[in-house]
């Protein structure tokens, strides 16, 4: 009897000191979860939002995060510095390569409208998303450029800025350069491009301006649906009438941008002028190019409205031998 008893007064002792250890281990494996996967799960927490908000590769985001201890705003600006240095790294080597290729933009705000050019060397790039949206950037910058500098107009403002101008452009809150955005585009699509030409125009009150664009819907990027793309636009700055309604303004502006686009005047001429043919470089006397019956005139006089000036952008064309015309 005494000897069972001592035998399971061993078992028990034996079996708290059992319990003791597994406890333990339980605890320290505890205490690991706790100091060490929490931080793991934050990591790849980190490591997503990162990918989602700059659209860089898994490994670079990750290298940076490591970098920078998870610090997300230094890992970021990091990033874009990088990206940066390979793009204008990339750039300097495709220099000098054909870019016939490209977009029309066209956006308008109220009564200011914005038209860029941006050139790239094939259509698969025109039509990707990326390249839409450096388009866009060069078209809001060039408006948030001129934003407020002629609130009071007695007549219509026209602004042409070339490639160097454009590329000194600001675009974003941190002061970031359109020239940067550009490096950007072509270190991620490995094409030569250039931002050649943007034109602004603002008109009073009493004016409005006829926009239109035309070539093949790119794929893109739904989006940016607030922006026309196209490959040939046209800008057209008219004055009505008392008597021809506003309601009139977009339906005769699209008309006018579209005989613009499909006629490629000159000058503008003058209700004087006298119809010509089809070689009148003089857009009034032209014929009227959905009725070639009349004059572009004779269409617009019984409307009310007169035609001040107009800007016709075609993707490619040779930019040097129009300013020398």
């Amino acid at each position: 009897m005494m000897q069972r008893m001592a035998a399971l007064r061993r078992e028990l002792v034996f079996s708290q000191k059992r319990n003791a250890a597994v406890g333990q281990l339980f605890g320290e494996h505890l205490a690991r979860f706790l100091h060490t996967g929490l931080p793991v799960l934050a990591a790849k927490e980190l490591l997503v939002k990162l990918r989602k908000k700059t659209g860089y590769s898994y490994v670079n985001c990750k290298k940076a995060l490591e970098k920078f201890d998870d610090d997300l705003k230094e890992a970021e600006i990091w990033l874009h510095e990088q990206a940066q240095k390979e793009g204008w790294s990339k750039a300097s080597k495709l220099q000098g390569r054909k870019t016939k290729e490209g977009l029309i933009g066209l956006l308008q705000e109220g009564n200011s409208a914005v038209m860029v050019e941006v050139n790239c060397e094939t259509d698969f790039v025109a039509r990707n998303a990326r390249f839409q949206h450096l388009v866009q950037q060069a078209a809001i910058g060039t408006m948030h450029h001129y934003q407020g500098t002629m609130n009071q107009l007695n007549t219509y403002a026209k602004c042409l800025l070339k490639s160097n101008e454009l590329s000194q452009l600001k675009i974003g809150p941190d002061g970031s350069l359109l020239s940067d955005q550009l490096a950007l585009a072509i270190g991620k699509l490995g094409e030569n491009m250039v931002i050649k030409r943007a034109v602004w125009v603002s008109v009073p009150e009493n004016n409005f301006i006829g926009s239109y664009v035309h070539g093949a819907p790119p794929d893109g990027n739904p989006l940016l649906s607030h922006i026309m793309f196209g490959k040939y636009g046209a800008l057209v700055i008219c004055s009505p009438s008392e008597q021809c309604p506003k309601s009139n303004f977009p339906e005769l502006g699209w008309r006018l941008g579209q005989h613009v686009v499909g006629m490629a005047p000159l000058s503008v001429g003058s209700m004087e002028d006298e119809p010509g043919g089809d070689s009148e470089t003089k857009m009034l006397p032209q014929p009227f190019l959905l009725d070639p019956t009349i004059s572009l005139g004779q269409y617009i006089h019984p409307r009310g409205v007169s035609v001040l000036d107009f800007v016709r952008f075609e993707c490619g064309e040779d930019t040097e031998s129009l300013e020398s015309e």
